[in-house]
């Protein structure tokens, strides 16, 4: 199906299933132990033999020597992978064939070898036995320094629109400032984990992975097998965030390690590798500048950042929000690449946009203030209803303003005093913060397979991943709307290469996609099922398991047993057309918080969120309520607490394990709310949906940082914001 013009009738906005707040139909297992995921697939590989992968104790130099002669000889040991043995790899998306190290060591926690053995606990004490010699080089692991040294940078991008030096020179106000934010972990539940098995020529592998037909052609790729002899299976990820994006080292050493064993092999990532050895949200140095006038209108605003990563890697797009988020006639955005020797940067929730948007909502603040303006007032000033750089080019729906003011009413806003430092109670400093959030809407191509057996069941099979999300979910919840079936009589299989190929999960597209996926499907067994019961397809309803025309009705089970033990079968994609380039379809939320300072150690608590999304129809409140509150969370970590701490004379992150490397936990956030405008967006798809689980996060940490700001006075520009930043320039106690 091509969706290029939005329909005047749909199915889908019966809302009988659909915008219901039902509970998520795969939670009984995963509460229940029963959901299987990978490294937990004994029913499939009851065999199956232990890999514990080797990661390179340098960051960059060459591997000189490994002696295996001690770990080939410890009890249970089956087979050793190396670069030396392992054989020609290929190159896949981001250079696959170096997720195995060797000779040249690339970053610190390289896989550079595997051991397999009979258990996990064997298999991890030969590994310690491998006696690997390095040569180490020189390597370039600090970022400032890296941004100043002409050898090291290779990228710089730049957009402008009208002539921004000359309008930021003669604004009435200006500001100029420079942010930076840290690198990230993801930090998921679940660490990447595989379990592989030769069946013959032919590689079936258990992963967690939220892409999987990109995974499966990487494999493939990496590997040098036809593609068709790949089988993906990923029916339950637990997290991602974007770690589990693209093919990582425990898939292709899983594989290695399972053809050289020649039996399965179970491989997991210890949690240290899960930090160095695969992606992170790279650290970015931000310098942004706005020009205004004296009433607040914006006429210059400039947003320069960098970033770095290992060669061929991108940077940190953290200016992209600053090309759609205000009105200004005079633009600059550019990006800039340094090369550093410390893991891979890549995706995480958000890119691009989470760590932009924690320095430009601080900065429209600092601008506010040098105003004398409120600063909601001045993002309501400065709100656009089309593209800055291009406005011919309208919002599909923007209705950033209605996220202001509703969460302003709803949080009290208007009873603040907008001055710092001015309300105490008893050892604590109050302050709120706001920030607006945006998080554009990214369409992609998205398959399924619907069946319909005698039973009147309806089954739907697609790859689509579930990484926590709901999946599963509002898949069935499209199902079960579109052949007027109740979602009970709806069986619902992701995750599997077999199936119609999805849009997968990541950049907030998976669930408008996957769904518009879906519904083109079920569109399809429509008309087959009316024209089987003798009915015209326009003239038709599905409701109560029947399908009904004029006067008549006729059970799908019936007409589904016309067509024997199989039923009934429609496959389609949803496939968009050209409307995304004709709008600019976006995402936006408003996110408030109150903090509380201590007066002595400047410690910081978080007291209440809220944050308003305006994300077109949202398909099951409840589970994008979770996804919301989960991204609030995240967003607190990234502005007090989270931080991967850089070792620059060895080139690695330090504190790489949940023990060393912070998170929120539930005592961090007492109180969160989350409302969601009612919107639906006849342009975004079929489903009149787009995301909200990254969006969720958009914004957060500058709302914290600026709230803490208006507690204590104090202005930290370097997350995360820490006691140490605070403690010396607190205020001054009354006597």
């Amino acid at each position: 199906m091509k969706f290029d013009t939005p329909a005047t009738t749909n199915p889908i906005d019966q809302g009988k299933v659909i915008g219901l707040p039902l509970g998520r139909i795969d939670g009984a297992l995963k509460t229940s132990g029963t959901a299987p995921y990978a490294y937990e697939r004994h029913d499939v590989a009851p065999d199956a033999a232990y890999g514990y992968i080797v990661g390179a104790a340098i960051a960059k130099g060459r591997i000189a020597s490994i002696d295996q002669r001690r770990a080939r000889a410890a009890p249970g040991v089956i087979a050793i992978v190396t670069a030396g043995n392992a054989g020609k790899l290929g190159k896949g998306r981001f250079n696959t064939a170096r997720l195995l190290g060797g000779p040249m060591v690339d970053h610190y926690h390289q896989a550079v070898a595997l051991v397999v053995a009979e258990t996990f606990e064997q298999a991890r004490a030969a590994a310690q036995l491998l006696q690997v010699e390095y040569v180490r080089a020189d390597g370039a692991f600090d970022l400032a320094q890296a941004r100043d040294a002409t050898d090291r940078r290779t990228t710089d991008r730049s957009s402008t629109v009208g002539d921004f030096a000359g309008a930021f020179a003669q604004a009435e106000v200006r500001l100029d400032q420079t942010y930076t934010t840290p690198d990230h972990s993801h930090a998921m539940m679940e660490p990447h984990a595989t379990t592989a098995a030769w069946q013959g020529d032919r590689l079936v592998v258990w992963t967690s992975n939220q892409m999987v037909d990109w995974t499966r052609t990487d494999l493939a790729a990496t590997l040098g097998i036809a593609k068709d002899k790949v089988r993906l299976v990923s029916p339950y990820v637990g997290g991602g965030f974007g770690a589990k994006l693209f093919l990582r080292a425990d898939t292709v050493l899983a594989a290695l390690g399972a053809r050289a064993a020649q039996r399965p092999v179970k491989v997991a990532l210890q949690r240290p590798l899960v930090a160095n050895n695969t992606t992170h949200r790279p650290a970015t140095i931000q310098r942004i500048r706005i020009g205004a006038t004296r009433q607040g209108r914006i006429t210059a605003i400039g947003h320069e950042s960098w970033s770095g990563n290992l060669a061929g890697g991108q940077p940190e797009n953290a200016v992209q929000q600053t090309q759609l988020l205000y009105a200004g006639a005079h633009r600059l955005t550019g990006t800039r690449l340094a090369l550093l020797d410390l893991p891979e940067g890549n995706a995480m929730r958000a890119p691009g946009e989470a760590p932009g948007l924690m320095a430009l909502e601080i900065a429209i603040d600092e601008m506010a203030e040098q105003l004398g303006m409120d600063p909601l007032e001045l993002r309501v000033l400065n709100d656009t209803q089309v593209d800055p750089a291009r406005p011919e080019r309208r919002f599909s729906e923007r209705r950033l303003v209605e996220c202001l003011r509703t969460g302003a009413q709803r949080f009290g806003w208007a009873q603040r005093d907008a001055r710092p430092a001015q309300r105490r109670e008893g050892r604590w400093w109050i302050g709120t913060g706001l920030a607006a959030g945006l998080r554009n809407n990214l369409l992609a191509k998205s398959g399924a397979r619907v069946r319909l057996d005698a039973r009147g069941v309806v089954t739907v099979e697609t790859d689509m991943t579930d990484i926590g999300t709901g999946s599963y979910t509002i898949i069935a919840q499209t199902a079960a709307e579109m052949m007027g079936v109740p979602i009970e009589r709806v069986v619902v299989r992701l995750g599997d290469s077999s199936f119609p190929v999805s849009a997968g999960s990541g950049g907030q597209w998976g669930a408008n996609s996957s769904t518009a996926g879906v519904y083109a499907a079920c569109a399809k067994l429509r008309d087959t099922v009316a024209r089987r019961a003798g009915f015209q397809p326009a003239d038709t309803a599905f409701a109560d398991g029947m399908v009904v025309s004029g006067g008549r009705s006729v059970p799908l089970a019936s007409v589904a047993a016309q067509a024997g033990a199989e039923g009934l079968v429609a496959e389609d994609a949803i496939e968009f057309g050209d409307l995304d380039k004709r709008y600019q379809q976006s995402t936006f939320a408003a996110h408030f918080v109150e903090v509380a300072v201590d007066a002595f150690t400047a410690e910081v608590r978080v007291r209440r969120m809220l944050a308003v999304c305006a994300a077109g129809r949202i398909l099951n409140p409840r589970t994008a309520r979770s996804q919301v509150i989960g991204a609030m969370t995240m967003g607190v970590g990234a502005a007090l607490m989270e931080e991967l701490v850089v070792d620059r004379r060895q080139g690695f992150f330090v504190n790489h394990d949940l023990a060393g490397y912070e998170v929120p936990v539930h005592a961090d956030i007492p109180h969160q709310e989350v409302i969601f405008l009612d919107e639906a967006d006849a342009v975004s798809s079929p489903m009149k949906a787009k995301g909200v689980g990254e969006l969720g996060l958009c914004g957060v940490g500058a709302a914290v940082a600026n709230a803490v700001y208006h507690a204590t006075g104090v202005r930290v520009r370097d997350y995360p914001v820490t006691l140490d930043k605070l403690l010396d320039r607190m205020p001054p106690l009354a006597a």
